[in-house]
């Protein structure tokens, strides 16, 4: 039970019927966990660890990396947990397993680890290549930025189309000035999403 109080699994090595000793061993949190789990909060993204291991394990690792968990789970399980989630909003699965292939499908968006199974970076809808814990945050970052960009590029695209169609409407500027503005707001649009 200590072993199991510090997430580690023992197991026991006979010869002959005589205990010759005890081995205990511990899957380690990658060594970027914790820093990704904090860059996560400050992004405002709760972060639940759904784990086959057992409660004592799962209990170890969690609060070594200050995460919410769920242990004993079968792929069954961490579906039905994608589910119950996804009712309150989008979710992102990472996983590396063949049996988080189907929570990964299940997720609004499933992200496989680069040293994943076949199975999870084929159902995944994304991938993480660098095998870095820390690059799951940077992923949102980008994607929120992108999507800032993208509502800029349309609002910038938009505005310029009403001004100079309704100048040219009324007769404030010809149709050339028009077409001219139409792809002055293609290259302006352009060089912002050049930014990212």
């Amino acid at each position: 039970a200590g072993f199991e109080t510090e997430g580690k699994t023992a197991v026991a090595v006979f010869r002959e019927n005589s205990p010759l000793g005890l081995i205990a061993m511990r899957d380690e949190p990658r060594v970027d966990a914790r820093e990704a789990v904090a860059q996560l909060k400050r992004l405002g993204v709760t972060s639940v660890i759904l784990t086959g291991d057992n409660e004592r394990t799962a209990a170890a690792i969690a609060g070594g990396l200050g995460m919410e968990f769920r242990a004993d789970m079968m792929p069954e399980d961490k579906l039905t947990a994608i589910r119950d989630m996804s009712a309150n909003g989008g979710v992102m699965m990472i996983g590396d397993g063949i049996n988080d292939a189907p929570a990964l499908k299940q997720a609004s968006v499933g992200v496989a680890m680069g040293s994943g199974t076949d199975v999870a970076l084929e159902t995944a809808d994304a991938a993480i290549l660098r095998d870095k814990v820390a690059d799951i945050a940077a992923t949102i970052r980008l994607a929120r930025q992108a999507m800032t960009n993208i509502r800029q590029n349309v609002s910038i695209a938009l505005g310029l189309k009403a001004v100079f169609l309704v100048t040219t409407v009324f007769g404030v500027t010809g149709l050339w000035i028009a077409i001219l503005a139409d792809t002055g707001a293609t290259v302006l649009v352009t060089l912002n999403a050049l930014r990212l």
